[in-house]
């Protein structure tokens, strides 16, 4: 039995530092203090995101407690971590507006009354400057450079700031404020959640157990899941844009996502895999798959209502229910079809929109066009389609 919990804590997990410390603190029959840490440094949450929340999750349900930190005194520092730059800080009030919204979507997944949401100002505002040296004695400098990004930009002559070095040290300490048991974190998180480990052993704690989980790789199953790559699917999405956004992955990636996103057993998750292998529809399961995530973010009837949706639309060309309205101001009485897709936002450019034009990818009310020169006289209402997912009614007007 405890090899299973065990098994289902480490699932999908990328590092464990180390197992059998979680074996013995699992075996003290206590509420294990589980800590993860969220810099505030964006008001939304995508899927890539609930990675940790899930594991957190699966902390919960095995009857431990989490503690969800908010970095708001680190996040007006600004985490160096991946980074060549020195990293501007957030303001005050953008980590108090930030650090709301995260509290807002964390419970979409997360027990309430099995979380206790932290602030590392708590602490860190009570903090001298002499207790602060004394803090920074306890690491080194050829310690910090010895982390993968620190090193890159001291080898390249890049500036590395004094502040930068005091993130890991001040993360560390978090862990020893919460007297944490195990933190998580993104594999880019390994070398901090390592000098929290260490300051507490200095501190005379027990030393944390540290659990990294991969960085989820987004819709186009290459780059990280990110908004700035236009490649995310974010927990406030509509259920139709969730429900058409997890049926454009791919096949293989199906199954990542089922480890990292999905509360079903790995036993049956493995089973479906096997039966796709013997022939089985793939997108029988990714139907699952959206299902479960939809329910989780809005509700069981919403997913049903998806399903429907995506059926209608792209099994037998339906048009959605609710499409975005845009009036466009032009001067004459025509404009271009790859002007309007370019001004409405369904293609980036007006070479993209011959191309999608000239391979049948785009429609009028409906109708598929094939004319890329085509004119649209003013006021024309019309809904324009580009690929399978993008709608928009567009109203040309002087």
């Amino acid at each position: 039995m405890q090899a299973e919990i065990v098994a289902d804590l480490l699932r999908g997990a990328q590092d464990v530092l180390l197992e059998q410390d979680l074996i013995k603190k699992i075996e003290e029959k206590r509420p294990l203090r589980i800590k993860a840490g969220f810099d505030p440094t964006a008001p939304d949450l995508h899927l890539g995101h609930t990675v940790l929340i899930n594991k957190l999750k699966q902390f919960q349900d095995h009857g431990h407690e989490v503690l969800f930190l908010i970095g708001d005194f680190t996040g007006m520092i600004g985490d160096p971590t991946g980074k060549n730059v020195t990293r501007k800080p957030l303001t005050r009030d953008e980590v108090i507006e930030n650090a709301k919204t995260y509290e807002e979507q964390i419970f979409k997944i997360l027990d309430p009354t099995k979380t206790l949401v932290m602030f590392n100002s708590s602490w860190m505002n009570a903090m001298s400057p002499a207790d602060l040296i004394q803090l920074a004695a306890k690491h080194t400098v050829a310690r910090m450079l010895e982390r993968d990004d620190f090193s890159k930009r001291y080898k390249n002559g890049q500036p590395i700031a004094i502040h930068e070095f005091l993130y890991p040290l001040i993360q560390g300490y978090d862990s020893v404020a919460m007297r944490a048991d195990v933190e998580l974190g993104g594999t880019d998180q390994k070398f901090n959640l390592l000098v929290g480990r260490q300051l507490q052993e200095q501190y005379g704690q027990q030393p944390q157990v540290v659990i990294t989980m991969p960085i989820l790789e987004g819709l186009d199953g290459v780059n990280k899941m990110s908004k700035s790559l236009n490649n995310y699917i974010g927990i406030t999405d509509t259920p139709d844009d969730m429900f058409g956004k997890l049926m454009s992955i791919s096949d293989e990636l199906m199954w990542r996502y089922f480890e990292l996103l999905s509360f079903r057993p790995m036993t049956e998750i493995r089973q479906w895999r096997q039966e796709c292998q013997l022939g089985a529809n793939p997108r029988d399961y990714k139907v699952l798959l959206a299902q479960e995530i939809i329910e989780r973010f809005h509700s069981a009837a919403a997913a049903q209502k998806a399903l429907e949706n995506f059926e209608a639309r792209f099994q037998r060309g339906a048009m959605p229910d609710e499409i975005e309205e845009k009036e466009i101001k032009i001067q004459g009485e025509h404009y271009g079809i790859a002007n309007i897709l370019k001004d409405a936002g369904l293609t980036a450019s007006t070479s993209e929109a011959i191309r999608m034009i000239n391979q049948g990818g785009v429609k009028i009310d409906g109708e598929k066009i094939s004319d890329p020169k085509l004119e649209i006289a003013v006021g024309a209402s019309h809904v324009y389609q580009v690929g399978k997912r993008k709608f928009m009614k567009v109203m040309l007007a002087n």
